[in-house]
């Protein structure tokens, strides 16, 4: 006789959607777009001061006679960015020791075609906006949108060859490498010598630690936070210290393998041998657990924690506090000055034209190979798909134009219109392009 089934509990029927939208990989790109949305449609409508009421909400922290006191918007920007660029420097490191990057050949042809995808936008805007006041804002359209691009190519399918997926994660880490620069030497506020110094120090240290394999997740936060005082104080810009601790933390396990799976198999063994119906003790489960620890490298349990946090958290709220534009009333004459022009041509054209004529040239040479089953059509969509700057681009128009609202205004303009173009055209035309059969050698002389 079957047992007869029972409806499953309220808060596991509400919670199921929710867990299956937060394990699809584009779950980080559709936050993202949404809360861009939101931001939009809120500043342009009837609430658009609420908006603004938001980005100035104080936010602060006192304690005895220490403490700080800023806005949500500064706060976001300049303090839980850093998280961001945290995540960012640990997934750089990863990938160059033990992932796609690893190996300096397969590596050459992206590299390559990230430094082309940066020098031809930079170029383009600076070009436009030379002598005049937006000139400083030529970072703006080097970056690439690593969450956007990918879950772009994603939606996409079998339409596109993983190994192109590959090649535009790849790409863009440079890209985020180059970003990371550009930040670092370009938008600080003039160097402090001493506090670099006192910087420069506290980086060995943490890098000594991460050698010795420390792998105690409070050392790190406290040093982060004290590197981050340091780098503000010496002009350079502060979430820069999120990557500097990323790039610090251990990549490998911090015990050999058999080591750990002999201690494993001996104390597991010994608990078997016991008799039958005595229950684990709580000291019994966490030895076991700390033992599997030690087979998993710090830097992936720390991405591990941080990862849902940044993604599904801090970068949404990144850009519903920065992709508010006002367009109301903005008609073809706003969006053809030098600043949104320069952004939007340097996404929409010099991305692709940098990406690609550089990956001809490197295909050309023989740098490295064709990517597995792409044609030069499917390339030159992937190129166009790098265009979506968004998350960097709009940092590094908050940075650019500290002091410039109506500049900032426009340079964000750009971002979003280019942005979208780039994602529209570049989805468009790799859904267009036929895919080679699996296997074909003709796709890359297509």
């Amino acid at each position: 006789m079957d047992r007869p089934t029972h409806p499953a509990p309220l808060f596991t029927r509400v919670t199921r959607p929710l867990r299956a939208f937060f394990n699809l990989e584009a779950a980080g790109g559709i936050l993202l777009l949404a809360a861009s949305l939101v931001a939009l449609f809120w500043v342009n409508s009837a609430w658009g001061d609420s908006y603004h009421g938001l980005l100035a909400l104080p936010v602060g922290l006192t304690l005895g006679g220490l403490g700080f006191s800023t806005t949500l918007s500064t706060f976001v920007n300049d303090g839980l960015m850093t998280l961001f660029f945290l995540v960012v420097g640990m997934e750089i490191k990863r990938e160059m020791l033990v992932g796609e990057l690893r190996d300096w050949r397969s590596a050459l042809l992206p590299a390559i075609a990230a430094l082309g995808g940066m020098i031809v936008p930079a170029g383009i805007y600076f070009a436009l906006n030379r002598g005049g006041p937006g000139e400083s804002g030529w970072g703006i359209p080097v970056a690439t949108d690593i969450a956007f691009a990918v879950g772009c190519l994603r939606a996409l399918g079998k339409r596109v060859p993983y190994s192109l997926v590959v090649f535009l994660t790849a790409l863009a880490i440079f890209d985020d490498i180059g970003g990371i620069l550009v930040i670092a030497f370009f938008y600080g506020s003039g160097v402090q010598l001493a506090w670099l110094v006192g910087a420069a120090v506290l980086t060995a240290a943490i890098a000594l630690a991460g050698r010795l394999k420390v792998r105690n997740g409070l050392f790190y936060g406290v040093g982060g936070i004290a590197l981050w005082y340091l780098l503000h104080h010496a002009g350079i810009h502060a979430t820069i210290a999120g990557v500097v601790l990323g790039m610090c933390i251990p990549a490998f396990p911090l015990r050999p393998l058999g080591e750990v799976l002999r201690e494993l198999h001996t104390f597991v063994g010994s608990l078997i041998a016991r008799p039958q119906g005595i229950p684990l003790e709580n000291a019994q489960v966490l030895a076991i657990e700390e033992r599997l620890e030690d087979l998993e490298p710090p830097i992936n349990r720390f991405i591990h924690v941080l990862h849902p946090y940044v993604t599904f958290g801090i970068v949404p709220l990144f850009a519903l506090t920065n992709a508010g534009v006002p367009v109301m009333g903005m008609g073809l004459a706003s969006v053809a000055t030098a600043v949104p022009l320069g952004v939007i041509l340097g996404l929409v054209l010099g991305k692709p034209l940098g990406i690609f004529g550089a990956t001809w040239i490197a295909l050309k040479l023989r740098v490295g190979p064709m990517p597995t089953g792409a044609t030069w059509g499917k390339l030159f969509g992937v190129s166009i798909i790098a265009g979506i700057g968004f998350t960097v681009s709009l940092f590094i128009a908050n940075l650019a134009f500290p002091t410039a609202p109506g500049l900032l205004g426009e340079a964000k303009l750009g971002v979003l219109l280019g942005s979208a173009a780039s994602a529209v055209v570049g989805a468009l035309l790799l859904f267009l392009l036929p895919s080679p059969p699996v296997g074909d050698p003709a796709g890359a002389r297509a």
